[in-house]
């Protein structure tokens, strides 16, 4: 078979720029590992994609619809809702007063020993003895040095 030329092509897809495009998504597809529809005769990907198309064994739509899929750079992915998320918070247990997504308490809400234990938040109450801060004096600065 000789080789194809534009003119064959355009019949089917009468927009030059269009058939440019449908015919090297096609190669793509065909160097992909896609099957081809018409015998190869030696040729390379761009031409075995126009012949496919000068012989209408491939559709046009399809071949428009998988390059509008390639080209796409943002892919809508389904993420759960807000809601969706508190409630799997609230869920798994922080106890009494679960924080919301921001990390703040709802107005009025405390945390329960266990929830504060949890976060690793505790607070040195008055009388334990530990490892804090405390206030100092300059006389006790000046005996250290």
């Amino acid at each position: 078979m000789a080789r194809v030329t534009v003119e064959d092509c355009i019949v089917q897809i009468p927009n030059r720029f269009d058939l440019v495009l449908a015919a090297a998504q096609r190669a793509r597809d065909i160097s992909a590992g896609s099957q081809i529809t018409v015998d190869r005769d030696n040729d390379k990907n761009p031409v075995v994609a126009l012949r496919e198309i000068a012989d209408q064994t491939v559709d046009s739509g399809v071949l428009a619809e998988s390059l509008i899929k390639g080209l796409q750079k943002h892919v809508e992915v389904d993420e759960p809702e807000d809601d969706d998320l508190e409630r799997l918070i609230g869920s798994e247990g922080l106890g009494g007063g679960a924080a919301g997504l921001d990390g703040r308490l709802a107005a009025g809400e405390t945390l329960d020993e266990d929830a504060v234990t949890g976060l690793g938040m505790q607070v040195e109450q008055d009388g334990e003895s530990g490892s804090g801060f405390e206030d100092v004096d300059d006389n006790m600065l000046d005996d250290e040095a």
